[in-house]
């Protein structure tokens, strides 16, 4: 038992119209982040009565916190300083987000129709009330954006009567019916086809052009990322390793993780096997000393094992946390 830092100095912002990619292994707290932005971990401002606190205490766990001293800025707010209705009304007309598992976002008991009208009549975006006439049309339509044939059908339909890769569809049409600021896609590639997936990412490419929303694209699909996004920001075992544009992180690697992560993904030419990470991501009850990722690294200095590295600014656009970019050196290996 004791305290698990699920993620750990975590501080990166988002411009308007921006693509923002967060990438890493499983487990190395990508989703933990967006749920956080969202209000939806622990005691926040606004978590004092949360589903996720009563199950937790339902199986004696410790419910989730955020340490004192953090702040999440949304157009100038902190949103851990709100209280509840002001966090679902915040996720209500500002913030969507698409979550990772679609079966579980959806509501068993409701049909895709009223699940879907019910968000277009609370988001309080229309100057006027809307016509049921109006909410259905609405509905088809958002149900059309993203490629879903016979949406009227599909308005009748319960979650369970669909495949998953048609819930997944529905979540994302459902999180793009408000007239949001920042959308949060949690591996929104789940349970699609490469086809699909890929009209997917260049529908939100599409809104990111005409409406400014700002997106933060979660994945460990690095294929996806380096195809959408303008930025990335790795992450390993629940802290941040290396920023920069989306392109650097692909041809100019820095941090021995973000190699070693990208040298996973399969090449089409140049023959054999992509390459696996040795080792694993290590347990966050009691995590290695100094930076995480010594016990798997190529690269291991006795400074590597007791003390955590900042970032290091290597340019002005590209920022990594290693110590051999500590001044004096430049480069993995020197």
């Amino acid at each position: 038992q004791g305290i698990v830092r699920a993620v750990n100095d975590i501080n990166f912002s988002i411009k308007e119209g921006e693509i923002f990619g967060l990438v890493g292994e499983s487990g190395s707290g990508k989703s933990t982040v967006a749920y956080t932005i969202v209000g939806l971990v622990g005691e926040t401002g606004c978590g004092k009565t949360t589903t996720m606190k009563v199950i937790m205490r339902i199986l004696s766990m410790t419910p989730a916190r955020i340490i004192t001293g953090s702040e999440i800025l949304f157009k100038g707010r902190d949103i851990l300083e709100m209280n509840e209705a002001k966090v679902q009304e915040i996720r209500r007309k500002e913030i969507s987000m698409i979550f990772q598992d679609p079966t579980a976002a959806l509501n068993p008991v409701f049909s895709i129709g009223s699940q879907i009208k019910n968000i277009i009549k609370y988001s309080e975006v229309m100057e006027r009330k809307l016509t049921k006439v109006e909410i259905k049309t609405r509905a088809i339509e958002a149900l059309r954006e993203v490629m879903l044939p016979d949406p009227e059908r599909i308005l009748e339909s319960y979650p369970i009567q669909l495949s998953g890769g048609m819930r997944q569809r529905v979540c994302i049409a459902m999180a793009l019916l408000s007239n949001l600021d920042l959308l949060i896609a949690d591996e929104p590639g789940t349970s699609l086809d490469v086809t699909i997936k890929d009209q997917i990412l260049r529908l939100l490419e599409d809104l990111v052009n005409k409406k400014r929303i700002s997106v933060i694209l979660i994945s460990h699909a690095l294929g996806m990322v380096k195809n959408i996004t303008d930025r990335t920001y790795v992450m390993y075992a629940g802290s941040m390793v290396e920023v920069a544009k989306t392109a650097e992180i692909f041809t100019n690697p820095l941090h021995p993780y973000s190699q070693a992560l990208i040298a996973t993904v399969p090449k089409l030419t140049g023959g054999g096997m992509s390459q696996g990470i040795p080792g694993y991501i290590p347990g966050y009850l009691n995590p290695p000393p100094g930076c995480r990722f010594h016990p798997r690294c190529n690269y291991i200095m006795p400074i590597c094992k007791v003390e955590k590295p900042t970032f290091f600014k290597v340019k002005e656009t590209h920022q990594v946390a290693c110590w051999l970019f500590k001044k004096g050196r430049n480069q993995v290996g020197k």
